[in-house]
């Protein structure tokens, strides 16, 4: 049996989990002296409130290899083949624990880490491929060539509404963060090739909207492509923007879902994200 497993920061809408058979082993993070598993402990509901109510930013930190170890086999039968798909090894230590599990596990299950050089959506649309790919009668070999593959196309483009979240968090130069806030920009982000660019800034909450449509529409054109938008705290935003990017691009499937508690602690409320998968 194919178990397909993969972490706290893949996007995804909550029906797939059951309708593609996708496993998630949730981040820790940490507020204060007490530590909570995400979706499990914590919804994005309670983590915005406590944020709001503490004025300070959780500490993040992947599953630990005895973690990812106890979760495998609470999935799986002794000779079963776990396809563990992650989030960039250049952001996170996730799929470095997801290796030193599988080696303690050899024995007992074919445990296959994945970095997928991205995260987010992507990460979700990833896994759901991988699925369907194993649904139609693809081996494992296939599936890993396919994700392979497909790893450089996939385009993440965000904005972010404040850089707060982002100065609080340490991902991005404080100095940057404030000159920001002084001016009122906002930043556009881009994950590509396992790290997280800051590529751009523009006055206004609008002008950003529309700069990363054009940046999706220069990445792809009129290709065929999975279409998603991920926001954070932002529905009625998200909601806007999936209905001007099925406008402008070749969309075989469109999706919108709420961007990770582990993304969204360096990103922020607000954080808007397009993403483009090709579906061909």
């Amino acid at each position: 049996m194919l178990h397909i497993v993969t972490d706290g920061a893949a996007d995804m809408p909550p029906a797939w989990a059951e309708e593609y058979g996708i496993h998630t082993i949730p981040i820790n993070i940490q507020f204060g002296e007490k530590t909570y598993l995400q979706f499990i402990d914590l919804d994005f509901d309670s983590f915005y409130k406590m944020v709001d109510e503490t004025q300070t930013i959780p500490k993040t930190s992947q599953p630990s290899p005895h973690q990812f170890a106890e979760y495998y086999k609470s999935i799986a039968k002794e000779g079963d083949t776990i396809l563990s798909i992650h989030v960039t090894s250049k952001l996170s230590g996730t799929y470095a624990s997801s290796v030193m599990a599988a080696e303690q596990l050899k024995d007992s299950f074919n445990i296959i880490p994945v970095d997928s050089a991205g995260g987010a959506l992507g990460l979700g649309f990833m896994c759901r491929e991988a699925r369907r790919m194993e649904r139609d009668g693809k081996n494992v070999e296939e599936i890993l060539h396919y994700i392979d593959s497909v790893k450089d196309k996939v385009q993440i483009i965000l904005t972010l509404d404040t850089l707060e979240y982002a100065r609080m968090s340490g991902r991005v130069g404080t100095l940057s963060a404030a000159l920001a806030s002084v001016l009122n920009v906002k930043p556009i982000a881009v994950l590509k090739d396992g790290i997280v660019d800051m590529v751009g800034k523009v006055r206004t909450r609008r002008k950003a909207l529309d700069r990363i449509l054009e940046m999706g529409a220069e990445a792809y054109g009129k290709e065929a492509i999975y279409l998603g938008v991920v926001h954070a705290r932002d529905l009625k935003s998200g909601e806007a923007i999936l209905e001007e990017a099925k406008e402008i691009f070749n969309a075989k499937d469109t999706v919108l879902t709420d961007l990770s508690v582990s993304l969204a602690t360096n990103f922020g409320p607000g954080t808007i994200g397009l993403v483009l998968y090709p579906a061909e």
